[in-house]
This record gives structure tokens, C-alpha cells and sequence, in this order.
């Protein structure tokens, strides 16, 4: 497409605000009706595309705006200024066929604000990872370590905010980039994940972004859930690629011993029963719980070990972490129709039924609950509820006979979910790397103050607003 004419900066920015301050419902274009995952994208596809205005991938808690004058790419489109007069705005995925045509002759020309390398393995740097570099400074900055903020395509913030978090869980990202060394095999998610890890752990650059395209690609190849634009549930993406790569994991291991590469009863094998044996994911992420149930009738107690890779508790208003720990361990009484079944009474029976950590994981992952089904709302709605997780972190609610009862635990990394409902929203991460916080906003990543962790912990009222509350927290113990 091109320009009508000549359009100062000012026109642009003043155009774009102005589009900016309507609901997005009532400037979405078709495309745009569709629960995508950022508003600011939305605002992106609405803002009048002969201005060339566009907006960055900066949170929605902070709206900026910036013209943009060489190739650029975004979650939802890719803008393409190959010359002050003629744009071409495509689909991000298909930024590749465009420029590979186009670069030779018009890209040139043109004075880049940001270094664009148009491959399979996009590497961009602009204002905001110099400003990273120089904030953090060159004494400071860890050896061997990257911050590279994650290209968003159109809907998959929920996805890079839990790679950002796993990638600084440690034990975590070793044994992935360990994976990788191994010999090449069949491509799968975890060989994806292991390809962008290693691409992010061995940049010559300290900061810039990357794009998870290889990864994205096999994610929506093999679950149709993700095969979409509309937001996806972050802790459901979390549960699925863990509990995928353990089973490609186990399955690696059950060819190997079939092929004769592990002996009987090696420990990459399988265990007693027939069961696969644990694999690196259960090693760093799994803890046991136990189920005790007694009978109020003859006292006996039964219990039942349940084995989880992470705990997802209830939350409520102006409470911690620790209270909803306390919470998910409280007795509850089985009654009425809900009554137990005793062996010992062989009959039903009044019963109180608790559960508690027999094992406590090396990295202990905690869900809060915030989105609930409001019956008279026909619909999920979003708990915005203020509740505090501290820096550190300690179990109370353990078995009498837990292995390790006084384990310390480190907040390392959160997902947050930023918005008012489940289907509608973004996702960002805040990590600690050494000793400093960062904020990852897709490809956005800042330096921030501990203190700052403050702003995640939700709202003291009206559940109704927007507000940026901790979703996923990553807890990594001391020993």
C-alpha cells in the first residue's frame, strides 16, 4: 500500500492516540473480534494503516508509541517501511517471504531503528536491550549469561512468559541445553525447546530479542488446543509441556533399552511394576502428596500418595501465599452424601479428609486459582484478589513423615497475568538472574526493583478491574 501523502510524526502519533482511547470493540475489524491475546495488538491491526503509526510490544500497563521506519516485527503483523512511501504490512509468519523479495532493493536504503537479521533464527536489537546492557553494566552483567526477550505471534505471550520462567529455573534450562548435546534425534517439542535454549545460552550478544517460531510451529503441529489466535491458559501450557517432554523422555528410554543401550534394571529403565522410572522433569519439578482419611466411626486412618508437578491452590482476598498453603491442607469433613467408605466399618461413613506434602519438589511450582466459573455470570471471571508471596519460602502444611519437612525455598520467577478474565489478557514474567529482578514483556525485557514484586501481588478490591497478579509462582529450594 501507499502513503497519500506526506504525514509528520505528530499526525501519526496524535492519529494513533486518538484510535487508542476508543474500546476496542468498537474499532475491532473482523479479525480483530477474536479474543486475541494483547490489546495492544488490537489497537495495532485498528490504527489507520496510511499513518504508518504503530505501537510497540510494551506492556498494556504502560502504552508507548513509535513510528517505525524499517522492518519490524510484532505479534500480530509485521510492518515493513521499505521506503518512506510504501508499506507492506503482512502476517508476522509470512514476514520471510515478503522481505527475502524485497530486502535487496529497499532495505538498504533505508536507516534502520532497529538490527534485523531475516531468518529462521531472527536476532533483533533496538533502544530497549542497549538501555538493558547499560542499566545492568558491563561489571555487573553475569558471565555467560543472556536476556533475550521472546518475539510474540499474535497470541503466545502465555507461552513465552512460562519459557522466560523456566529458562531461569536452573536445574531446569541445564538439563535441557544437556539434552541438546546429546546426539541429534527426532525433531519434538523438548528437541524445539532445546534448539531455542541454546540459541538464547549462546549468543555472542548479552541482550536483544529471538523468536520462538521452531518452537511455536511444533507447539500448534501437535496439540489443536494451541492451533489458534485466541489467549491460552498459561498454567495449562506449563502442565502440558511438562508432562510432554517426561513422556518423551520415557519413550527415548524405552527404545534405548529396547535397542540393548540400557541394561535391565538400569535406572533409565523401568521400576518396579512395570512403571517408568522418573525422569529429569519429575527429578526437578515432582513432590508427593498424601491423602489421609479418618474414620470418625473406628479411628482408622487410610492414606494415599499422590504424586503432582505442580499445586494449584484457592486463593482469597488480602491473604499470602503461606495462608493458601494452610488452606489446601485444612480438614475437611465428608458428610451427607459425601460420605467415606471405610474397609475397616465396611459401610459409609463420617470422615475427615486432609491432604499434605509428603515431597517437597526441588522446584515447587504453585498455581493460584484465579479464574472461578460465576454461575450467574455464565462465565469465568477473574480473581484479582491481593495475595502476597514472599522472596522466601517454607512448607508448613508437611507430613509427619515428609522427607526434608524444613526445606527453604527461593522465589526465582513468576508468570503474571495481566487483565480481567481468562480469555482476554497478557501474560508477562518477572525472573531473578544472580542478584537482580527482570521484567520479560514478550520482547520486551527490563531491569526491575525487588520491591517492585509488590505491584504483582493483585488488589485490595473491586475484582472486577484490570490488574497484573501473580498466576504461576516458581519456588527453587536451597539445597
Amino acid at each position: 500500500m501507499h502513503l497519500p501523502g506526506p504525514v509528520s510524526d505528530g499526525e501519526c502519533t496524535f492519529l494513533f492516540r486518538l484510535y487508542r482511547l476508543y474500546p476496542v470493540v468498537q474499532t475491532a475489524s473482523p479479525r480483530a473480534a477474536l479474543p486475541c491475546a494483547d490489546v495492544r495488538f488490537a489497537a495495532l491491526r485498528d490504527t489507520p494503516r496510511w499513518c504508518g503509526a504503530g505501537v510497540n510490544s510494551g506492556s498494556p500497563r504502560a502504552p508507548s508509541y513509535r513510528l517505525w521506519h524499517s522492518l519490524t516485527l510484532t505479534g500480530v503483523m509485521s510492518i515493513c517501511f521499505f521506503t518512506m512511501k510504501s508499506v507492506v504490512i503482512v502476517s508476522g509468519l509470512d514476514v520471510r517471504m515478503y522481505s527475502d523479495h524485497l530486502h535487496r532493493e529497499n532495505l538498504e536504503s533505508v536507516p534502520p531503528v532497529h538490527s534485523v537479521t531475516v531468518s529462521d533464527g531472527i536476532v533483533t536489537t533496538g533502544a530497549n536491550a542497549s538501555a538493558l546492557e547499560k542499566e545492568i553494566g558491563p561489571e555487573q552483567f553475569p558471565v555467560n549469561e543472556h536476556y533475550f526477550g521472546l518475539v510474540n505471534f499474535g497470541n503466545t505471550c502465555y507461552c513465552n512468559s512460562v519459557l522466560q520462567a523456566l529458562y531461569f529455573c536452573r536445574p531446569f534450562r541445564e538439563k535441557v541445553l544437556a539434552y541438546k548435546s546429546q546426539p541429534r534425534k527426532k525433531e519434538n517439542l523438548l528437541t524445539c525447546l532445546a534448539d531455542l535454549f541454546h540459541s538464547i545460552a549462546t549468543q555472542k550478544k548479552k541482550v536483544g530479542v529471538i523468536p520462538p517460531k521452531k518452537f511455536i510451529t511444533r507447539l500448534r503441529k501437535e496439540n489443536e488446543l494451541f492451533d489458534n489466535y485466541m489467549q491460552q491458559d498459561a498454567h495449562e501450557f506449563l502442565n502440558y509441556l511438562l508432562n510432554t517432554i517426561a513422556d518423551i523422555l520415557q519413550e527415548e528410554r524405552k527404545q534405548e533399552k529396547q535397542n540393548g543401550r540400557l541394561p535391565n534394571g538400569s535406572i533409565d529403565g523401568e521400576g518396579s511394576g512395570g512403571a517408568p522410572d522418573p525422569t529429569w522433569v519429575h527429578e526437578i519439578f515432582q513432590g508427593t502428596l498424601t491423602n489421609e482419611t479418618r474414620c470418625l466411626t473406628c479411628e482408622t486412618i487410610s492414606s494415599k500418595d499422590e504424586d503432582f508437578l505442580d499445586l494449584s491452590v484457592d486463593v482469597e482476598q488480602n491473604t499470602s501465599i503461606t495462608h493458601c498453603l494452610r488452606g489446601f491442607s485444612n480438614t475437611e469433613t465428608l458428610c451427607s452424601e459425601h460420605k467415606y467408605y471405610c474397609e475397616e466399618c465396611r459401610s459409609k461413613q463420617e470422615a475427615h479428609k486432609r491432604m499434605k506434602v509428603k515431597k517437597l519438589p526441588m522446584i515447587l511450582a504453585l498455581h493460584l486459582k484465579r479464574f472461578k466459573y460465576m454461575d450467574q455470570l455464565h462465565r469465568y471471571t477473574k480473581l484479582s484478589y491481593r495475595v502476597v508471596f514472599p522472596l522466601e519460602l517454607r512448607l508448613f502444611n508437611t507430613s509427619g513423615d515428609a522427607t526434608n519437612p524444613d526445606r527453604m525455598y527461593d522465589l526465582v520467577a513468576v508468570v503474571v497475568h495481566c487483565g480481567s478474565g481468562p480469555n482476554r489478557g497478557h501474560y508477562i514474567a518477572i525472573v531473578k538472574s544472580h542478584d537482580f529482578w527482570l521484567l520479560f514483556d514478550d520482547d520486551i525485557v527490563e531491569k526491575i526493583d525487588a520491591q517492585a514484586i509488590e505491584e504483582f501481588y493483585g488488589l485490595t478490591s473491586d475484582i472486577s478491574k484490570n490488574s497484573e497478579s501473580g498466576y504461576i509462582l516458581f519456588y527453587q529450594s536451597r539445597d
